[in-house]
């Protein structure tokens, strides 16, 4: 088995740092090597956060090369497009449809792209979209998007659905225990 390279990409508040979390303790139960990284310090105002992924049997550093990327999984639309250039020829986007518009949008020096997708897809990439926010929404908690997006993520993952589900019941609050646990089965299914 090569290195796998996932990188994560979000808005301070998308729980970014909670789903690298579960998706690093799934793969170290079960049993492969792991390096992470990620920068936070933006979120505390709203900015732009990432981290990223990589597993294998022996894996040297966390850093993703440019263009090396097999999945990217970006919370939010613009971060989806922000970070395609890191994904390999072929390989995944998958993006929340959520648009969290940054500051120099609010205070119109700059237009919110309207077309992500077209530019995403014009890459040679393979785009999985979804309304993670909605899907939780319904769920009754929009709290649970990210968790909804590691559902999406895990069925392009090697790992057994019960890791995932162990894993997850370690990381929530466990008065959330359940709209977690659904949301992840759903965008799983």
């Amino acid at each position: 088995m090569g290195i796998t390279n996932i990188f994560i990409s979000g808005v301070g508040g998308q729980g970014l740092v909670l789903a690298t979390g579960i998706l690093s303790e799934v793969i170290f139960k079960e049993g492969l090597d792991i390096k992470t990284s990620d920068v936070i310090g933006l979120s505390q105002r709203g900015g732009m956060i990432w981290g990223s992924v990589r597993f294998g049997e022996s894996v040297p550093s966390s850093m993703i090369p440019v263009g090396e990327a097999h999945i990217l999984l970006a919370m939010e639309k613009l971060e989806a497009l922000r970070w395609c250039h890191l994904v390999a020829p072929g390989g995944k986007v998958i993006i929340n449809e959520e648009a969290i518009f940054p500051n120099r949008v609010l205070i119109e020096k700059e237009e919110y792209p309207l077309d992500i997708n077209e530019r995403i897809l014009s890459r040679n990439l393979e785009l999985i979209s979804v309304n993670a926010k909605e899907k939780a929404r319904a769920l009754g908690n929009i709290k649970v998007s990210n968790i909804y997006l590691l559902g999406v993520l895990s069925r392009y993952l090697p790992f057994d659905e019960n890791t995932w589900l162990e894993v997850i019941k370690n990381y929530v609050p466990k008065k959330t225990l359940d709209v977690n646990l659904t949301a992840f089965k759903e965008g799983r299914a």
